[in-house]
């Protein structure tokens, strides 16, 4: 519903996404994903890792603020999966434990 008239020469009436809006989510993403590969390292790093390289792909993709957040939740994330191969090889086991 809309309470005035379109600009003149604007055709496309539907509401747009506004681009702040779009940037504070990825800015979420990219924090989330740096705070889950550091957790990762610890514990869970089966599901954590995982997430936290979505979620840092997702905000590069939606053109987050914090860049270099985002590719260090990318490395943790990467990091918590090779941290589990290394010790489930080493240990001979399919999980680890500290």
């Amino acid at each position: 519903m809309h309470l005035t008239a379109p600009a003149p020469g604007r055709t496309d009436t539907r509401p747009r996404t506004p681009v702040r809006t779009r940037t504070r989510d990825a800015d979420g993403m990219a924090v989330a994903s740096f705070i889950l590969g550091l957790l990762g390292l610890l514990v869970l790093n089966l599901f954590l890792g995982p997430t936290a390289i979505v979620l840092a792909v997702a905000a590069l993709w939606r053109g987050t603020g914090r860049p270099g957040r985002a590719y260090l939740g990318l490395t943790l994330g990467i990091a918590d999966l090779v941290v589990l191969v290394t010790v489930m090889e080493i240990s001979g086991t399919v999980s680890w434990s500290l």
